[in-house]
C-alpha cells in the first residue's frame, strides 16, 4: 500500500476528535471507563452480569461452553424472549407505558402500550397454536413494516417457534428459496404494502412463491385492501383479523426455552450458492440486544427510540423489536420511504413524536446531504439527544453533516459496526466514555475481542490494514447456518481456526481506534496495492460537488484492477468532463496517486436496496459487461438499466 498508507495515516491524524460533553456524561447510564478493563479481565463474569438484567424462569449455572466453532451461552438457563420484551413490563409499572409507535406511509398511525401489545401478542399466540404451530416449528413472515410484523414475531417467540422474517422487498423466487430451506408450513403475509404511494404486491408474490413448498396455510393481513388486487384461496388463505377475533382475550403462557434454543432464522445472501439461514439463540441474542440498548444507546425511560431499518434485516430485529422492548423503551417504526411524500418525512416524524434517539444508515445520511439542510431546518429536532449509524462505514463528511444539521452539534454520534451474524453491535463508542472521530467505529465494546490481523493471523501495526476478526465468543453470535454446520465452519472459522472471520477489512490507528473499510471483496487491488472502496468513496464525498459515490474495481490488463467511481452530484452542480478530472485529482490528493479513479461515471442515482445499501455487486456487473445479477431487492430496478446503458455508451 505504501504511499496510500502514509496519506491515510496523515488523514487520520488530522481527524477532528469529539469528546463526550459534560452534560451528556452527567446523565448517562455508563460513565466508568474501567468497564473495558473489567470486561477484558473477566469476560464471562461481565456477560453474566449483563444477562441478569433479563428475567429468567430458571437461572443459568454455567456462563459459557466453548468448543470452537460452537458456543453455548447460559446453557440450562430458562428464558423466553417475548416474556422479556412484553410480559414482564406489562406485569409491572410500565403496563400503560407506550411500547410501540407505528407511522404508516399514507399517514395513518397506531400506538400500543405494553398492555395493549401484550394482549395482541397473546391473541396471536393463541391463533398460531390453534393453527398447529408448536415449539421448534419455523414460521415465515413476509410482511411490510406494520405492527402485525413484531406482533407475529413475538407470538412465535412466546410459543417457542422460530420466526423467519423475509424482507418485503424480496421477490417470489427469493421468498420460495427461504421457505424451502426453513421448511415452514405457515406463511404470514399481507395483501400488499405501501412504498412511495405505490402498492407492493406481497400477496401476489406469496402466491407464486409457495407453489411446490411445504406451506399449508397462509395468514393474510389486509393492509391495502382492493388496491392490492390479491387473489384469495379458500381453505388455504386465512384472514389475520378474523382469526385474531377467534382468539380468547386471555394470557398465553410463555414457553420456557433453554437459553440455547433457537429464537429465529434470518437469511443472508452469500456471494455464491443459496442464502445462508443464520441461526440465533434465545438467551445469548437477547443479552446482546439488551446490553447494547443500555450501553451503546444509553436508553432512558423517557426515550423515544427510532431505528429506521426494516425489520426484514437484522438491524430491525435487534433495534426495532427485541432490543428496545427488552429494556422497556418506546420503539417507533415507520412503514414507508424517507422521501415520501417529501424529503423531510423523517424529520417530520422526529418532531411529531419527540424522538430522542435516532438510528439510521450512512447511505440515507448521504441522501439527506444531497437533498440539502433546508429539509431538517423545517422541523424542531431539539428532542434528539443521541444519533447512531449502521450498515456500512460512514464517511467523515456524512458524519459531520449529521452532527451539525441533525444533531445541532450537541448529540453524540455512534458509528456502530456489526452484522447479521453478530446479532448486536460489536464495535461502537460508548457515548459518555469514548471520544469519537468522524468515520471511525472507535473501539470494540466491553467483552468483545476484536482485532485486525494479516494473512498469518498476526495483529497488524497502527496504520496498516488487514482482516477484522473476533477472537473470543460473545453471547449474541450466530449459532450456525440452518441445516449446514459445515458451511458455518468453512465460512466463518476455517481461515483462522477458533476466531470468527467477519469478512470485513479494517485498520487500526495510533489511538487503537478501528476504521472499518468494508467487505474484503470491496477492497480493490491496484498494481499490488489494496485500496478499500470506502476510502475512495470518502475522498470523493469530501469534495463539495459530490453528494454520494460508489466505487468498484474492474478488470485491468496492466494493473489487475482499475478503480471506477459512480458519482451523484449535489443539486445545482453540472456533471461534466472537467468535474470528472477534478474528482480524479481530488482522490489522488486525499489518498495518493495509486487511488486515482481510472474513470468517473456520473449517475442521477445509485442502485440501492430498500434498506438503503448500495448494490456495488451490480455496479461491478455493469463495469465488467456481465449479465446483471439478482435485482429483486432494489428500491428502483430502473436505476440499474439506466446506468448500464449509460456505461455502455460512454466515450
Amino acid at each position: 500500500m505504501g504511499e496510500a498508507d502514509k496519506t491515510l495515516d496523515t488523514l487520520w491524524q488530522d481527524q477532528r476528535r469529539f469528546d463526550p460533553s459534560a452534560t451528556f456524561r452527567a446523565q448517562a447510564n455508563w460513565t466508568d471507563p474501567g468497564v473495558y478493563e473489567r470486561a477484558e479481565a473477566d469476560p464471562e463474569g461481565y456477560w453474566a452480569e449483563q444477562a441478569r438484567h433479563l428475567t429468567w424462569f430458571e437461572p443459568f449455572q454455567t456462563v459459557l461452553e466453548w468448543d470452537p466453532p460452537f458456543a453455548k451461552w447460559f446453557p440450562g438457563g430458562r428464558i423466553n424472549a417475548a416474556y422479556n420484551a412484553v410480559d414482564r413490563h406489562r406485569e409491572g409499572w410500565r403496563k400503560n407505558k407506550v411500547a410501540l409507535i407505528w407511522e404508516g406511509e399514507p399517514g395513518d398511525s397506531r400506538v400500543f402500550t405494553y398492555d395493549q401489545l401484550g394482549d395482541a401478542v397473546d391473541r396471536a399466540a393463541h391463533m398460531l397454536a390453534r393453527l398447529g404451530v408448536r415449539r421448534g416449528d419455523r414460521v415465515t413472515l413476509y410482511l411490510p413494516m406494520i405492527p402485525e410484523l413484531p406482533i407475529a414475531m413475538l407470538a412465535c417467540a412466546k410459543l417457542g417457534a422460530m420466526h423467519s422474517v423475509v424482507f418485503a422487498g424480496f421477490s417470489a423466487n427469493a421468498l420460495r428459496d427461504r421457505i424451502l430451506d426453513a421448511g415452514s408450513t405457515l406463511l404470514i403475509t399481507a395483501d400488499g404494502g405501501w412504498r412511495k404511494g405505490q402498492v407492493v404486491p406481497l400477496k401476489r408474490n406469496a402466491d407464486e412463491a409457495i407453489v411446490g413448498t411445504t406451506v399449508e396455510k397462509v395468514l393474510v393481513v389486509r393492509r391495502v385492501g382492493d388496491a392490492a388486487r390479491a387473489d384469495w384461496h379458500p381453505g388455504r388463505d386465512l384472514d389475520w383479523a378474523e382469526e385474531m377475533e377467534k382468539s380468547p382475550r386471555a394470557p398465553y403462557p410463555a414457553e420456557p426455552m433453554d437459553a440455547e434454543d433457537p429464537l429465529f432464522l434470518l437469511y443472508t445472501s452469500g456471494t455464491t450458492g443459496k442464502p445462508k439461514g443464520i441461526v440465533h439463540s434465545t438467551g445469548g441474542y437477547l443479552v446482546g440486544a439488551n446490553t447494547t440498548m443500555r450501553s451503546v444507546f444509553d436508553i432512558k425511560e423517557e426515550d423515544v427510540f427510532f431505528c429506521s431499518a426494516d425489520i426484514g434485516w437484522v438491524t430491525g430485529h435487534t433495534y426495532v423489536v427485541y432490543g428496545p422492548l427488552s429494556v422497556g423503551a418506546t420503539s417507533l417504526m415507520y412503514e414507508g420511504a424517507p422521501d415520501y411524500p417529501d424529503k423531510d418525512r423523517f424529520w417530520q416524524i422526529i418532531e411529531t413524536y419527540g424522538v430522542t434517539v435516532f438510528y439510521t444508515a450512512p447511505t440515507l445520511i448521504r441522501s439527506f446531504m444531497k437533498w440539502g439542510e433546508a429539509y431538517p431546518r423545517r422541523h424542531d429536532l431539539s428532542s434528539l439527544r443521541l444519533l447512531g449509524t449502521a450498515g456500512e462505514p460512514i464517511n467523515p463528511e456524512a458524519w459531520l453533516w449529521l452532527h451539525e444539521h441533525v444533531g445541532g452539534g450537541r448529540c453524540p454520534i455512534l458509528d456502530t459496526w456489526w452484522q447479521t451474524e453478530t446479532g448486536s453491535a460489536m464495535i461502537s463508542p460508548l457515548p459518555a466514555i469514548t471520544p469519537t472521530k468522524p468515520g471511525s467505529a472507535t473501539r470494540p465494546l466491553p467483552g468483545i475481542a476484536a482485532d485486525v490481523v494479516d494473512e498469518e493471523g498476526n495483529s497488524v501495526p497502527a496504520g496498516r490494514g488487514g482482516y477484522l476478526v473476533i477472537k473470543r465468543p460473545w453471547p449474541s453470535m450466530l449459532r450456525g447456518v440452518w441445516g449446514d454446520p459445515e458451511r458455518f465452519r468453512q465460512t466463518y472459522f476455517s481461515k483462522f481456526p477458533g476466531w470468527y472471520l467477519t469478512g470485513d477489512g479494517a485498520r487500526r490507528d495510533e489511538d487503537g481506534y478501528l476504521w472499518v473499510l468494508g467487505r474484503m471483496d470491496d477492497v480493490i487491488n491496484v498494481a499490488g496495492h489494496r485500496i478499500g472502496t470506502a476510502e475512495v468513496e470518502s475522498a470523493l464525498v469530501s469534495h463539495p460537488a459530490v453528494a454520494e459515490a460508489a466505487v468498484i474495481g474492474r478488470s485491468d490488463e496492466v494493473k489487475g484492477q482499475a478503480i471506477t467511481a459512480f458519482v451523484t452530484v449535489r443539486e445545482g452542480v453540472t456533471p461534466d468532463d472537467a468535474l470528472a478530472q477534478a474528482l480524479r485529482n481530488h482522490v489522488a490528493h486525499v489518498i495518493g496517486p495509486i487511488a486515482r479513479p481510472a474513470e468517473v461515471i456520473f449517475a442521477a442515482d445509485l442502485p440501492k436496496t430498500r434498506s438503503a445499501k448500495i448494490m456495488r455487486r451490480l455496479l461491478r456487473d455493469i463495469a465488467e459487461g456481465r449479465v446483471l445479477g439478482d435485482t429483486t431487492t432494489l428500491a428502483d430496478p430502473a436505476v440499474v438499466e439506466q446506468l448500464r446503458q449509460q456505461y455502455a455508451h460512454r466515450e
